[in-house]
């Protein structure tokens, strides 16, 4: 933590949280906003689905890649060049989505967007940390959770009605204008944080040890899995709305709101009761609960689909109570894992993101291909993809008893 933090920012904390939520919530927003124009984008560049889906895991796997190194830089520089340098690109890729001409410039320029992106939420992570002791850390991350629950639930609103009523180039220029109010207000209001007798040398070799350092520790790597992997239990639903909400389900673009309102709504309630568990509740004990709450929905969604045929009245409930189980316990791990290395924060964070969104892309451009032409297979692999997180969780617990074993309390 920064010996200095309450003299860099002396604004309610809440402030600081909307500040760092918007930051994190640019990686999702640049996707679910231009999902509802999927069908519109491929008939005006003559695109396949499968080179559709391509614009989306060129942007997760151009995010993962940069995520490696937007915290470990953000160590050595400070945090504010990282995520002004971040957001200024984001802007210039989005103008360039916005201008393409074919699905390869498309392409290219989503990979542009989420070699970018990443900077926010990366970097907001190691913020939280470098501004706020652990139990006031854990109901800042759960602020951020609420807030930057909201902005995907509004993004497929004004994606579908941007590509309605004017066209899908409008949707990246949108984004191209969110890009310049975030520059100009990270410019204004964000703090540089890191201490400088907490930066790390930008060399490679001590690039190098970090990742070293990280990379062997068991307790790193099931952590990033368990906090990771079993977003895309749901995650798998938001690549393949399209294909979910459109073919299964029947609903048109501007009825996809309907599913990202549901499911961001179990992503605030998880998160609200997250923080109000800080300081009160053993964090092994909120994870469990979380892992528990996941387990249970995607059971009865996997049962429900197998008995029924998908329909639009129910659907889309068991998805919102994934969400929130998930939105319990990840403010929890996310601490955690920060807490490990405490010199590394941000390229633990980078590393985190890493993974977490490796999967992602893995999930974009291998999973739901695969599973998208039926809801039996997408709870299937719903549930497949959460028990990762769930052995990662249980084997950390039983080799090292004491993660996640004491409450932690506001220092005085």
């Amino acid at each position: 933590m920064n010996p200095d933090a309450k003299q860099l920012w002396r604004a309610p904390r809440w402030a600081l949280a909307v500040l760092l939520a918007v930051l994190g919530m640019l990686g999702p927003f640049s996707i679910d906003t231009y999902i509802p124009a999927f069908s519109g984008i491929a008939q005006s560049l003559g695109a396949t689905p499968v080179q559709m889906q391509q614009t989306l895991s060129a942007y997760l796997f151009g995010f993962a890649f940069m995520s490696l190194f937007h915290g470990a830089i953000s160590d050595s520089l400070g945090r504010r060049p990282v995520v002004l340098w971040g957001l200024a690109a984001f802007t210039l890729a989005s103008a360039g989505c916005a201008l393409s001409q074919s699905i390869g410039q498309l392409v290219f320029f989503r990979a542009m967007q989420g070699l970018s992106t990443g900077a926010g939420i990366v970097v907001a992570r190691a913020v939280v940390r470098d501004m706020f002791d652990p139990t006031q850390a854990q109901k800042v991350m759960s602020q951020i959770t609420i807030y930057f629950g909201v902005a995907p639930a509004i993004a497929p609103i004004v994606g579908g009605w941007l590509f309605v009523h004017l066209n899908w180039h409008s949707i990246f220029w949108f984004l191209t204008a969110v890009g310049v109010v975030l520059w100009i207000a990270n410019y204004k209001l964000l703090p540089e944080t890191l201490h400088l007798t907490h930066r790390q040398p930008l060399k490679i070799s001590n690039l190098m040890q970090g990742y070293w350092q990280l990379g062997r520790d068991p307790r790193f790597l099931l952590l990033a899995l368990a906090s990771g992997v079993p977003f895309n239990g749901m995650f798998l639903y938001v690549l393949s709305a399209p294909a979910f909400l459109g073919e299964h389900l029947g609903l048109a673009p501007t009825q996809f709101f309907w599913f990202f309102v549901l499911t961001i709504s179990g992503i605030m309630g998880g998160a609200w009761v997250s923080g109000r568990m800080a300081g009160k509740l053993a964090p092994k004990r909120q994870i469990k609960y979380g892992f528990v709450v996941m387990l249970l929905i995607a059971l009865l969604n996997l049962g429900a689909n197998l008995l029924f045929k998908a329909h639009v009245s129910w659907a889309l409930i068991p998805l919102a109570i994934f969400a929130f189980g998930w939105a319990m316990m990840v403010p929890v791990v996310t601490l955690l894992v920060l807490d490990l290395h405490p010199d590394r924060r941000g390229m633990a964070s980078s590393l985190q993101a890493f993974i977490g969104s490796s999967a992602n892309g893995l999930v974009a451009g291998v999973v739901a291909p695969l599973v998208m032409h039926s809801t039996v297979a997408m709870a299937a692999a719903s549930l497949a993809m959460m028990c990762v997180g769930l052995i990662a969780w249980v084997y950390l617990r039983r080799r090292w008893p004491d993660i996640g074993q004491t409450v932690a309390h506001p220092a005085h």
